[in-house]
């Protein structure tokens, strides 16, 4: 992924899939499950995307791709502006076991999405 974004005022959907790193069809994926990307959409029907698109599309990736969060804890982890930093209250104190067991299965679940989504 190209984490710079080149000085344009719009850029087409092939221009951002290329600097994200995914895909037309993930873009036009993630245009449905998150309502914050918007396009903008002249009379010709063609989506341009603006430099804020991109970043979201980027902050987006990472959550899903690097964070490991499933598409809807992507969507809380944005809507409370947080940047994948949720919390979770039993990962603390007492229940450290759990969290530990958590992490491990986080850890497995990623290697195996790595090892069949390529």
């Amino acid at each position: 992924m190209n984490n710079s974004i080149p000085d344009k005022r719009y850029f087409k959907i092939g221009e951002v899939s290329q600097i994200v790193g995914v895909e037309p069809h993930v873009l036009r994926y993630w245009e449905s499950e998150f309502n914050e990307i918007k396009p903008y959409r002249p009379p010709s029907g063609q989506r341009l995307y603006r430099k804020s698109d991109l970043e979201l599309v980027m902050e987006i990736k990472r959550l899903l791709y690097e964070k490991g969060f499933t598409i809807a804890g992507a969507r809380k982890a944005l809507a409370q502006g947080k940047g994948g930093q949720l919390e979770i209250g039993f990962l603390d104190g007492e229940d450290s076991k759990a969290g530990a067991l958590l992490t491990e299965l986080k850890r497995e679940l990623l290697y195996l999405q790595r090892m069949f989504c390529k």
